[in-house]
């Protein structure tokens, strides 16, 4: 079975004042705080919404 790419996405810029759309995709990926950190798998969907809000995020990969 092959190993799932996973990222660590973190949260670094406020969701007030940005459109619907944003502010969902944020809560989404369950960020919804500054400084909140979550742990995904790189999957097509995920990396979709990581691009959408990439300007309020920080994306590591992980191995």
């Amino acid at each position: 079975m092959p190993e799932t790419k996973q990222v660590r996405v973190t949260q670094i810029a406020s969701a007030a004042g940005r459109k619907p759309g944003q502010r969902e995709t944020l809560i989404g990926l369950g960020l919804n705080r500054l400084g909140r950190s979550r742990v995904l798998a790189a999957t097509p969907a995920v990396r979709g919404m990581l691009r959408k809000v990439a300007h309020l995020l920080r994306v590591e990969e992980l191995s």
